[in-house]
């Protein structure tokens, strides 16, 4: 009787293909910055249920959601483009899909619009005019004004970087309300300011990446005590921002909390740089506490939204 191999055996044959299309994924998922899409998503969701209050609309939420994620990954998959040459530079990217010659850059541009055609065509199916004009907005200043010029020629590039940043939270309050009001001008503003101690605690940890790639960030520019100060003011900022959302009532008193502490938290850990001698580990610590910080408050405009005063807290208190 003739021997049958099992059913596993047979399945080994495939590993070689099955091992290069999973390679391949990886190598396309890898090409949409997945950890940058994950932090905007869940701001997004902060911004819409936020806007919500309690209401929910599955067809303008998963469209806001879902739509912007693909627009967001193919402004990612536009940097790769963009950035391969300054990539190669550097430590943290050298091994990127393109840089190694793993996917071209034809296939990548391709790829991209694809994205961004789906990306577009959901917010357009699934909310409103002022949500799509946002989101193009945030893919203009991301892949246009940033990538294919501050970046490389300005210390100005963070800042302007920035809007692009804080455009996924003010998409999801809009997707809501259908107009841009206080409530969404000072998400803007919050996420915008947080952008900036985030970003230049990356530089200064990743200080030598930039130098090699000549990326012309503050840090490396007008120094990393320069980089403090600013690191300081910015933080100082982004706290007044955060409280002020409660403070006008879009914000309920759990979500103040949770801002009035980790916001003086973070400016604490800021403050403890005058006094380290090792910049890389404090600029990490920074690094660190603004992802809790802004992950956190993204959470407690979603968990807090149904809370919420219907006035705003300085009134209640006075």
């Amino acid at each position: 009787m003739d021997h049958v191999p099992p059913a596993s055996q047979h399945d080994d044959r495939l590993t070689p293909t099955r091992m290069m299309f999973r390679d391949t994924l990886r190598d396309y998922l890898t090409i949409t910055k997945p950890g940058i899409i994950g932090g905007n998503v869940i701001s997004v969701l902060g911004g819409y249920f936020l806007a919500a209050q309690g209401q929910f609309d599955a067809v303008v939420f998963l469209s806001a959601l879902l739509g912007l994620a693909l627009v967001i990954a193919s402004g990612c998959a536009y940097n790769n483009v963009i950035d391969k040459d300054i990539d190669a530079l550097m430590e943290r990217t050298r091994n990127r899909p393109l840089v190694q010659g793993r996917v071209s850059e034809a296939a990548t541009l391709r790829f991209a619009t694809l994205l961004g055609i789906a990306g577009f065509g959901l917010l357009a199916l699934g909310t409103n005019a002022l949500t799509v004009g946002l989101a193009a907005f945030g893919f203009v200043i991301y892949v246009g004004a940033y990538s294919l010029y501050m970046k490389r020629n300005s210390e100005f590039g963070t800042l302007v970087g920035s809007l692009s940043g804080a455009v996924p939270p003010v998409v999801g309050y809009c997707a809501v309300t259908g107009s841009f009001d206080t409530g969404a001008l000072t998400l803007l503003v919050i996420f915008s300011l947080w952008q900036m101690p985030h970003s230049y605690a990356i530089a200064i940890f990743r200080m030598e990446d930039y130098r090699a790639a000549n990326i012309p960030v503050l840090p490396v520019v007008r120094g990393i005590g320069t980089a403090k100060h600013h690191i300081l003011g910015y933080i100082l900022a982004f706290i007044g921002a955060t409280l002020s959302l409660s403070l006008a009532g879009y914000a309920g008193p759990g979500y103040f909390i949770v801002a009035l502490v980790l916001g003086v938290y973070w400016l604490y850990i800021a403050a403890k740089g005058y006094r380290t001698d090792d910049n890389v580990r404090w600029a990490r610590q920074v690094f660190g506490i603004s992802i809790l910080t802004i992950t956190a408050l993204s959470l407690m405009m979603s968990l807090d939204a149904t809370l919420m005063p219907s006035t705003p807290m300085w009134t209640s208190m006075s």
